[in-house]
């Protein structure tokens, strides 16, 4: 009887029976659509509608949605081995996938912690930043961030971030920080000052940042130059460089890295998101040999304790070994280049639209904002959400910023009906 009563609900109401969704205060927000399945860019709910996911699935499924070459990888690699612990042993998975990544990933890059997700991998960017000088018997435990930063939720990537609509309940248990602007490009020496002025005052261990763009700030741009400025002075101050490329990396910026477009090279590197092309959830955290050096002792104290029960799970390196395949190859970064292009013609367009404001674009990312006044959380965001959606486009804004991250392997017809979602929705807001 039960199992009649369930097959006549939708998933939707089942949904609302147990599961806690991220990000979501379910008393104000609607019933959750149900995905069935989804192939290359399109997600199809449980009633049969397509939609494009003109977001890669928060950044994720850059190759598209079950992608053949991937999920033959994912499951040859099932019939091998599917799960060891990681510590006291290793695997090819995992060793074919650091060697992979050390080639694509910025110089000086050496060594690689697995972790399970964006979070974890900076909270162990932090740990390796604090941990360094603790280690040489410095007294840093200041991190360094940047204003409207994000960089996830455990406790230490909460400490480093600046929205406080995440982290209001628990502001009183972080870490030390103190924060500085983004370089705009016009405000550069002024950022240069502040920042010269906090190292004279503070013990300053690490500096965490988004390289030229912060995800959850509403894709926030910066300035390359500006930031490569900030990281000379850090790192002549032994201040240790964090580069949170959890959302930036994996080609979405045009080059495999957004720390690529800067002179000053990273020592430490948070990976998630598109790692693993949205098949199976892991992070890996990297650093340089120096920053390693300082954990590697007969003084096991001095070692870096972190870790968790699926690090480096052999299913997860295979597909994340799999992506690296597809993100060096002709046809990926032919594709990325196309994106580029047209995301550029596009924001060219945009810029004389008098309801658009700040057009820009980097690489597959392409950002502006509806020039209305409103909250960042307010009743206009669920309205662009729901015409987009209305009109089989997966487009999640960011208050009044709306942005597409599009999958490498998106078609000019798709591409272009995200465009041309996008010019709708100026003529109805």
């Amino acid at each position: 009887m039960r199992d009649v009563e369930l097959k006549e609900k939708s998933l939707g109401e089942r949904d609302k029976k147990h599961l806690w969704h991220p990000l979501t205060q379910h008393k104000t927000s609607p019933e959750m659509l149900a995905i069935k399945k989804a192939k290359g860019c399109i997600l199809t709910d449980d009633k049969g509608n397509e939609y494009i996911d003109g977001i890669s699935s928060w950044y994720t499924s850059v190759y598209g949605h079950c992608n053949d070459y991937l999920t033959k990888k994912v499951a040859a690699q099932m019939q091998q081995l599917d799960q060891v612990v990681f510590s006291g042993f290793t695997h090819e998975p995992a060793v074919k996938l650091s060697e992979a990544l050390i080639k694509i990933l910025p110089q000086g890059q050496q060594k690689l912690f697995f972790n399970d997700n964006g979070s974890t991998a900076t909270e162990i960017g932090i740990k390796m930043a604090l941990q360094y000088h603790h280690n040489l018997g410095n007294d840093r435990k200041v991190m360094l961030a940047f204003e409207e930063g994000f960089h996830g939720d455990t406790f230490g990537a909460m400490s480093v971030s600046g929205l406080s609509v995440y982290n209001g309940a628990f502001q009183d248990h972080f870490i030390r920080v103190e924060r500085i602007p983004v370089p705009t490009g016009e405000n550069n020496q002024e950022v240069l000052s502040f920042l010269k002025e906090l190292i004279k005052k503070q013990t300053i261990a690490g500096f965490i940042y988004e390289p030229l763009i912060q995800g959850a700030a509403a894709m926030k741009f910066h300035d390359a130059q500006g930031l490569n400025e900030i990281l000379k002075i850090c790192r002549k101050n032994e201040i240790i460089l964090v580069a949170d490329e959890v959302m930036t990396g994996f080609g979405k910026t045009g080059s495999y890295f957004a720390s690529d477009y800067i002179d000053e090279k990273p020592d430490v590197v948070c990976m998630s998101k598109a790692l693993t092309a949205g098949l199976l959830p892991m992070g890996l955290t990297s650093c340089s040999q120096k920053v390693y050096d300082a954990f590697y002792s007969d003084d096991i104290a001095k070692g870096l304790f972190h870790g968790h029960t699926y690090t480096a799970n052999p299913l997860a390196c295979a597909a994340a070994l799999a992506g690296v395949e597809l993100l060096v190859s002709e046809k990926i970064q032919s594709n990325i280049k196309n994106i580029t292009e047209a995301n550029l013609e596009f924001a060219n367009k945009l810029e004389s639209h008098p309801k658009v404001k700040n057009a820009r674009s980097k690489g597959v990312i392409l950002a502006f904002e509806l020039n209305v006044k409103m909250e960042r959380y307010g009743n206009l965001r669920n309205k662009l959400f729901r015409f987009f959606m209305d009109n089989g486009v997966f487009l999640r804004p960011l208050g009044n910023t709306i942005y597409i991250v599009p999958p490498y392997v998106i078609s000019e017809k798709e591409l272009q009906k995200l465009y041309s979602v996008m010019e709708e929705v100026l003529e109805v807001f």
